[in-house]
């Protein structure tokens, strides 16, 4: 037999005002207590070298590959995305200089250096940046000229420090012979002079180089003539010559 149930009214007034208290009090307590408060963790110092390499267990570059993925993660943490220029850029660099010890042929570190890290509106983070990727390219010019020539273009247009960027694309220009880089990347330090205003010095450096024979790219040569003939009417000297000799400065396309 079903037991018979109590009406409200039967009970005794204090426990509906109990109920009604617990459940006021609760509502207070979660609308008053404090959120979990998001914190940014700094960048952790990076481990000796020799505790790498003991750690990769035989497998450099893989080690070396998952904790670039790590790092550059780390911004985004729990609660809270930490800007860039927030990071501790000295522990920073020393990740990447780690990384790059690990396989000296993994290029990514380099990259994030010149088109992460390094577009920071921080200039003196962005040096930084620049000055490793400058020391990491004197290790090694065949394989880390690119990043080099990044920075020449930070250096240039994010820092607007033309001496920088000439002093960056000279080394470039310095590059052993036997160092694959293309001829674009040897003569950036004609164009940065051109926007420094010393368009004779420019002039003369071009002229030079066409006159040389290291250029055998018709294209090529067609463009940097058009080069020397924008420097030369600049200067008031222009000195084109006639049937399409581009040593002289003409600005005749090749023929395909």
């Amino acid at each position: 037999m079903a037991r018979a149930q109590r009406p409200l009214g039967a009970l005794p007034r204090a426990v509906p005002l109990l109920l009604v208290t617990s459940l006021a009090l609760q509502l207070a307590w979660g609308t008053l207590r404090a959120g979990p408060q998001a914190q940014m963790r700094d960048l952790p110092a990076a481990p000796p070298a020799a505790v790498l390499e003991i750690a990769a267990l035989g497998e450099p570059g893989v080690l070396a590959r998952l904790l670039m993925l790590w790092l550059q993660a780390f911004d985004d943490q729990p609660g809270i995305s930490v800007p860039f220029r927030a990071l501790d850029y000295a522990r920073l660099e020393d990740w990447l200089a780690r990384l790059l010890a690990l396989d000296a042929g993994f290029q990514y570190p380099l990259l994030a250096a010149t088109r992460v890290y390094g577009e920071v509106a921080d200039p003196a983070r962005q040096r930084r940046m620049m000055a490793f990727v400058r020391r990491a390219y004197a290790a090694d010019p065949a394989r880390r000229w690119p990043w080099l020539a990044h920075a020449v273009y930070l250096a240039r247009h994010r820092l607007d420090d033309l001496d920088l960027a000439l002093a960056l694309a000279r080394e470039l220009a310095a590059a052993p012979p036997g160092a694959p880089l293309p001829s674009w990347a040897r003569q950036m330090h004609i164009f940065v002079l051109a926007d420094m205003g010393e368009l004779e010095s420019a002039k003369v450096l071009l002229g030079g180089l066409l006159d040389s024979g290291e250029i055998d790219d018709p294209h090529e040569r067609w463009f940097l003539s058009r080069r020397l003939d924008e420097l030369e009417r600049q200067l008031g000297t222009g000195t084109a010559g006639e049937g399409g000799d581009v040593t002289a400065g003409s600005s005749v396309a090749p023929s395909e």
